[in-house]
């Protein structure tokens, strides 16, 4: 499918994936601090943000196959790869399955399990509150989540803008296809340089599942951004664009 994307900038490519509730348009800071070295190409999700009218996968493997297919139309051959959430599921997936095609991989606020056991709440409890409350509601309690002054941080709005797109078919699939992954069998496969990304009052992935990323892949480094949540990119914009900047720089 062809799915819409934010593409700027020149030099070699930089590919950013969103996550659960996401969308292209969260990462306005980062393209803008990214696109004077780097061609940065921020797919939308099928399902998500501006491909909300898509039909979505149930599996992180359809996802997967969805942006690889995006960057493939747009004859990308290796490429950075940076991915989010649920959107570092995608792109753990996106690696296991091209290998050196992924040039340097970063994975931010995520972990190998989809099931996420000590998240704020169980998936499960996402699914049912979803059906019971809409997409809206649960755009705006989830998003709160991801910021460590909730619903009053500044970034906020606008996350929960971009939350409220997603379809009601995307917001369920996505929540299945999280709860049935599993990353860790391929984290040995994952030989490009590898950077964690982790704010430390993270409530979606907490330190074991960072833990579990960090020990499981050879070599990884890992950056710990002090007093921030799930939205590192959007609380602490210029130190994470400095740690993404730093690590696609280094020899």
């Amino acid at each position: 499918m062809d799915l819409p994307c934010r593409r700027e900038g020149s030099g070699p490519p930089l590919v950013l994936v969103h996550g659960y509730l996401g969308g292209s348009a969260q990462w306005q800071a980062q393209i803008a601090a990214m696109a004077g070295g780097h061609e940065v190409i921020a797919p939308d999700l099928p399902g998500f943000g501006e491909a909300s009218f898509l039909p979505s996968p149930d599996r992180i493997g359809g996802f997967a196959e969805a942006v690889t297919g995006c960057l493939d139309r747009l004859g990308i051959g290796r490429f950075a790869l940076l991915g989010h959430s649920m959107g570092g599921m995608i792109v753990q997936e996106m690696a296991a399955r091209l290998g050196e095609r992924v040039q340097r991989l970063i994975l931010y606020g995520t972990g190998p399990l989809g099931l996420m056991p000590e998240r704020f709440e169980p998936l499960e409890t996402s699914m049912a509150r979803l059906a019971s409350d809409g997409v809206a509601a649960t755009a705006d309690r989830i998003s709160a989540t991801w910021f460590l002054r909730g619903a009053a941080a500044p970034g906020y709005p606008a996350t929960r803008d971009i939350a409220r797109r997603a379809s009601p078919e995307a917001a369920r699939n996505a929540l299945c296809a999280m709860r049935d992954w599993d990353g860790r069998p391929a984290l040995a496969k994952l030989r490009m340089p590898v950077r964690i990304i982790w704010g430390d009052r993270d409530r979606s992935y907490r330190w074991p599942q960072v833990a579990a990323l960090w020990e499981g892949i050879a070599g990884a480094d890992l950056a710990v951004v002090p007093a921030a949540s799930h939205a590192v990119h959007m609380e602490k914009p210029a130190l994470f664009n400095a740690l993404v900047l730093d690590f696609l720089s280094a020899d």
